[in-house]
């Protein structure tokens, strides 16, 4: 089938053999060694099959089949059941100013002798990591509960680079609130810069708590020496929410700065036009008196009368133009 990614049994640290679906049973009734199951949006007689070979509960299943679950850890009898999303660039979008990434999910079934993960929608394929894991036997003899260690810390590192990305975006969308004129798109911008942020939020989030079920939960699926290990998954967990939260207080700066711009924008056109109006208003003002034509205007019949008026209204003009210049106006 296609949706099964690698079906393969391992034992003291080292994979034995890849094996069919209808011959996974045999395989866990050995306790020596576990199995590692690996889906990508198997469809619904698939995942029948798998829930019978595995004996999973059935609400679980009918979740990981679902997908669009959001991240959480529950425990069904003797089997843990995980979601995590998964963060990738969406590498059509890359070229455009904006970063754009595609949110997926990834479900496990831990049990004490497999570990079966699940993907669904945008997701790296994880052939690195069963590869890396594969080179530390040592790790690997611990059991599935590694495994499950090692996919999640996978996941996790690839948040990092996205939210790189993201802070590139928001330093470059200061420099344009501070160095470009106002524009109707920064505040669109900033607010979707911001919506990607809350998105990586509510995936990060829950994995706080993830990681802190795993690390306490009484259980032997997970090996003593590995619950340490989650640990570290849960700081950068912790890491990641706080550069989210750094991210978006910058941004709300931003904001708040790109309203004081257009504020101080708006000023320096109204004191153009205040100062042209000014300026205007000297030919239009003394137009306005010589238009009113009045019998008795003695200055009418001097001789230089007109170029007088004109010398006048250069000459104010001219002195409003220089005053406003000075005084940052123009």
């Amino acid at each position: 089938m296609d949706s099964i990614v690698n079906c393969a049994v391992y034992s003291d640290g080292c994979r034995i053999e890849n094996i069919e679906l209808e011959d996974i049973s045999e395989a866990l009734s050995k306790e020596d060694q576990f199995v590692w199951l690996g889906l990508r949006e198997p469809d619904e007689n698939l995942i029948n099959i798998v829930k019978q070979e595995f004996n999973l509960h059935e609400l679980a299943i009918e979740d990981a089949h679902r997908a669009h679950q959001r991240p959480k850890i529950e425990s069904y009898d003797d089997t843990y059941f995980l979601v995590l999303h998964t963060i990738q660039m969406n590498e059509e979008e890359g070229v455009q100013e904006e970063k754009q990434f595609k949110i997926g999910e990834t479900h496990f079934f831990l049990g004490q002798n497999f570990l079966i993960s699940i993907r669904h929608g945008s997701s790296l394929a994880y052939t690195e990591v069963r590869s890396r894991c594969e080179k530390t036997p040592k790790l690997l003899r611990k059991g599935p509960g590694f495994v499950l260690y090692a996919v999640m810390d996978f996941i996790v590192d690839h948040y990092f680079p996205i939210l790189d990305l993201l802070e590139e975006e928001l330093d470059d969308l200061e420099d344009k609130i501070f160095n470009e004129k106002f524009k109707r798109e920064t505040p669109a911008h900033i607010y979707r810069l911001k919506s990607k942020l809350n998105e990586i939020k509510r995936t990060v989030l829950p994995l706080i708590d993830i990681c802190n079920q795993l690390m306490r939960f009484d259980s032997d699926l997970i090996h003593e020496d590995i619950r340490p290990y989650f640990r570290d998954i849960y700081d950068h967990a912790i890491h990641i929410n706080e550069m989210v939260d750094n991210a978006k207080e910058q941004l709300t700066m931003a904001l708040e700065a790109n309203f004081s711009m257009t504020s101080i924008y708006q000023n320096e056109v109204s004191k153009k036009f205040a100062g042209w109006a000014a300026i205007i208003g000297v030919p239009t003002m003394l137009a306005g008196i010589y238009g009113m034509n009045f019998a008795y205007m003695p200055e009418l019949q001097w001789r230089y009368g007109y170029p007088v008026i004109l010398i006048i209204i250069l000459g104010v003009s001219i002195s409003l133009y220089w005053f406003f210049k000075r005084s940052g106006w123009f």
